[in-house]
């Protein structure tokens, strides 16, 4: 295991003892966010109503015991509003979703009330906050209008979407080019963007019909795994890639909010990582070491996109952001973990070396966020917070 090492002044050190909330915390990308920013000192809170799966990730690394923990209900935005009273966030990522597909087509107003109305209620927050300085509301790729066309959607392409899951991240964008073309236009206003990523993979993940949690699910139980539409091809990447570029979007927000805010962005993979399920398949079984696949119908015959890839040049032109790992690596990175974990062995300490492990092949592609590029003369480290919180807090 490789050391583990302080990261604090990488995104130009933006996060170091900043007070920053993740609705949607729990989740499989929200806790690798909480432990990411654990890592770069900041002071985390987060907000979600329940546990998505068991195992958890968030409990698998004993989140609860390291940051600030408030469980509530992202439509009930009385709560939500309690939550931004008590923590008083400087930065908000806002995660928390209803996330799966299939689950729209049989609960569409839960989707919508969760997706759209839980969105409506962050920003509703965020407009009446004294101390939010900037946040990134992270949707979805599917909140495109999908023509299954052979090359990637850019922000400015039409949203839309046929299912339920589609059309709520679709309304969510909208939502938020409202509030920020009505709300969030002057100075001294809270900067926001919105951020949409591929597929995603990585270890800790166990939901509900997903590609690599199924697998594994399969494999440690000594059965083979089913895969449906082997031939789909998603935009897959491991989960630190959207994430380095969730975080990388949040301090442009502080430091030149001029040329991010009130903008979406795609985070994803070069068009030629556009890989099938069977090709995912393929790999994870080969370095889980074990095992073949089968392919099954699906249990529901449901539309489902075949062909979806993002073009993500905006984000390398304005960010200079781009992947950092190969298809190969991500689906390396991800078998690993999960070979760990059923190893018992400490999940904290590994997921923290995948994370250094990261960081240094950014550093090796001179990554502008992975410089040590502390702003020594900025003035977005002074307090602008009510004092409040410091009475309550410590």
């Amino acid at each position: 295991m490789e050391s583990l090492v302080d990261n604090s002044d990488i995104f130009a050190g933006v996060y170091k003892a900043r007070r920053v909330l993740v609705t949607g915390h729990t989740g499989f990308k929200g806790s690798w966010l909480c432990l990411w920013l654990l890592k770069l000192k900041a002071n985390v809170a987060g907000f979600s109503l329940y546990f998505p799966s068991e195992p958890c990730h968030f409990e698998v690394l004993n989140l609860r015991e390291r940051i600030m923990h408030y469980e509530g209900d992202i439509r009930n935005i009385y709560e939500l509003e309690n939550v931004f009273e008590d923590f008083c966030p400087q930065i908000v990522f806002h995660l928390a979703a209803q996330p799966i597909v299939w689950r729209s087509y049989e609960k569409p107003k839960l989707t919508f009330d969760t997706n759209v109305g839980g969105t409506v209620n962050v920003l509703e927050c965020i407009k009446v906050s004294p101390s939010v300085q900037a946040a990134v509301i992270i949707t979805s790729d599917k909140c495109y209008q999908n023509v299954e066309w052979e090359w990637g959607y850019r922000e400015n392409d039409a949203l839309g979407g046929d299912d339920p899951y589609s059309a709520s991240k679709a309304c969510a964008e909208i939502s938020c080019r409202a509030y920020a073309e009505s709300y969030f236009k002057n100075e001294e206003a809270p900067k926001i963007a919105t951020a949409r990523a591929g597929n995603i993979i990585g270890g800790g993940d166990w939901a509900q019909d997903r590609a690599v949690p199924d697998c594994i699910k399969a494999l440690t139980q000594g059965k083979k795994p089913a895969i449906r539409h082997p031939e789909a091809t998603r935009p897959w990447q491991h989960v630190l890639e959207p994430l380095s570029g969730y975080l990388w979007l949040g301090a442009n927000l502080i430091e030149k909010p001029e040329d991010v805010a009130s903008e979406a962005f795609n985070f994803g993979p070069d068009g030629k990582v556009n890989k099938s399920v069977r090709e995912l398949a393929d790999l994870l079984l080969e370095f889980w070491g074990q095992g073949g696949w089968e392919n099954i119908p699906a249990e529901y015959e449901r539309k489902e996109s075949t062909l979806l890839k993002l073009c993500c040049d905006k984000a390398l032109h304005r960010l200079g952001w781009h992947c950092v790992l190969s298809f190969k690596e991500a689906v390396r990175l991800t078998a690993e973990w999960y070979k760990n974990y059923y190893k018992k062995n400490n999940s904290y300490d590994f997921s923290c070396s995948q994370i250094d492990y990261y960081l240094k092949k950014a550093i090796e592609q001179d990554l502008p966020w992975s410089r040590n590029n502390i702003i020594e003369n900025s003035d977005f480290l002074e307090e602008k917070i009510p004092y409040v919180w410091n009475l309550k807090h410590g």
